[in-house]
């Protein structure tokens, strides 16, 4: 089965650009606001795409489907590791990604915006790198 990850490549692209034009912004402007808000948006995309995508990579390596559709998003990205899809530091940054996203999830203040948008060039990389991994199991 073939994994099609444009779309998360799309919403990459798109978050790596909303994040240089809010670098560009003043953030006493409402561009800034805007731009801001592009990124958090694309950022929890980002991660609910990317678990998604890597629970059908994982689906080869297990029994049955419905064993993987179980599993929790942490989880997911922990057999990424025993699989050899992902690195441990890797998994480690992920689980810390879904972290800040959960333990924030109702709070869309100026402080979770913030915290987020230090994390995003990080998370950036780690996604395309994982849009990587997905396509190399494509070829396997």
């Amino acid at each position: 089965m073939k994994i099609d990850t444009a779309y998360l490549e799309r919403c990459i692209a798109t978050l790596d650009k909303a994040l240089n034009l809010l670098s560009l912004a003043d953030p006493q402007n409402l561009d800034y606001e805007m731009y801001r808000s592009a990124c958090i948006k694309e950022f929890e995309l980002i991660l609910e795409q990317s678990g998604k995508l890597l629970r059908k990579g994982l689906k080869p390596y297990f029994h049955s489907s419905k064993e993987v559709d179980r599993l929790i998003f942490k989880d997911v990205f922990r057999h990424a590791v025993l699989r050899n899809i992902i690195t441990d530091e890797a998994c480690e940054r992920w689980l810390q990604y879904r972290d800040n996203r959960n333990s924030t999830a109702h709070d869309y203040g100026v402080n979770f915006a913030e915290e987020t948008v230090i994390i995003l060039p990080q998370f950036i990389a780690d996604a395309t790198a994982l849009a990587e991994a997905i396509k190399q199991l494509n070829e396997e």
